[in-house]
């Protein structure tokens, strides 16, 4: 009988553009306030991506340092999956420009676009390469200019998106790593979370385009978000033979601490054991998850031998979990 091989996470980094936006600065932009924003959706801040900082150029920086802390050079580097929804160009992919800005050349390199579960995906991608024995040592990015697409007129959504990037390398290993990884979609609840704008759809020639931006109708993604988090914990558990106070931490996508909150409840976990980061980053979508996770290794908040929760929701709709022994 074969050995069964894990993608262990043998390093993480993160990266977020220099310009903070308060959200008193928004206050002066559109009728809002810092009270009003902070009580529904639990964001202070956020970081706005400035001139020479973009999707890729924050998802290498993120990947680099991802790369120091595994102690990995970019030649041991087999394979590069990207989760955004904000690429540089239309094509050739963020992978591929990152990974010549890497210095890699030869190995498999796309883009998965999963909107704010974007590194679930990916992450869920790489780790089937790596069982399957078509990689070693691959690497994950989520990276995000989403204040790019941004219609900052619109109180309900500009003061909920942020840029940032996050990565991990992930390597195989025989004693362990991601136990499994759950996904799903729902295209017909598209126009709920959505930019309406493309090339073969929407884009009209010759005309103004402005029309890219991100429409939300945000009570029914909130409750569409909590039944499907809900019953996405079911299922990682009982696929794992496991209780929910068998998870050492949740490390959810950022999008809303009310809907952190509520994933917590379902998990009957204190929010002391939740790795909330919404309030300095906002939502910075497939970024996000790999932020935080980042963030709570450098803390040294989460350790080795500990068992983590990843979980996101995004536009599509998509939805998704890790479960990993970090």
């Amino acid at each position: 009988m074969s050995e069964r091989i894990y993608s262990r996470i043998a390093g993480t980094g993160s990266a977020l553009p220099a310009r903070v936006v308060s959200n008193d600065e928004l206050a002066q932009r559109v009728e809002t306030s810092d009270e009003w924003i902070a009580t529904r959706t639990g964001i202070r801040q956020r970081h706005v991506a400035g001139e020479g900082e973009t999707t890729v150029s924050l998802g290498r920086d993120a990947a680099l340092r991802a790369m120091e802390a595994a102690g990995v050079e970019p030649g041991e580097i087999d394979l590069i999956v990207f989760g955004t929804t904000t690429p540089n160009l239309i094509f050739p992919s963020s992978a591929c420009l990152m990974q010549a800005e890497l210095g890699i050349a030869g190995c498999p390199a796309f883009d998965v676009n999963a909107a704010c579960c974007g590194f679930v995906y990916a992450i869920s991608v790489a780790d089937k390469f790596i069982r399957s024995g078509d990689a070693k040592t691959a690497l994950v990015v989520g990276s995000e200019t989403l204040t790019r697409m941004v219609d900052w007129s619109d109180r309900s959504t500009c003061v909920l998106f942020g840029d940032g990037a996050g990565a991990v390398v992930l390597k195989a290993d025989s004693a362990t790593g991601i136990l499994s990884t759950h996904l799903h979609a729902d295209g017909a609840k598209k126009e709920l979370l959505w930019n309406p704008v493309g090339v073969s759809e929407g884009f009209k020639p010759g005309e103004d385009n402005a029309g890219v931006r991100v429409l939300m109708t945000g009570n029914e993604v909130f409750k569409h978000a909590v039944r499907a988090l809900d019953s996405l914990v079911d299922e990682t558990l009982e696929a794992n033979g496991l209780d929910r106070h068998d998870i050492d931490w949740l490390i959810p996508h950022q999008a809303n601490l009310r809907i952190i909150e509520a994933t917590a409840k379902r998990l009957d976990m204190p929010m002391e054991r939740v790795i909330v980061t919404v309030d300095k980053h906002g939502n910075t979508s497939s970024g996000s998850v790999p932020l935080a996770l980042d963030e709570a290794v450098r803390s040294g908040k989460v350790q080795r031998g500990q068992l983590v929760l990843l979980e996101a929701f995004g536009g599509g709709f998509t939805w998704g979990s890790v479960l990993l022994r970090y």
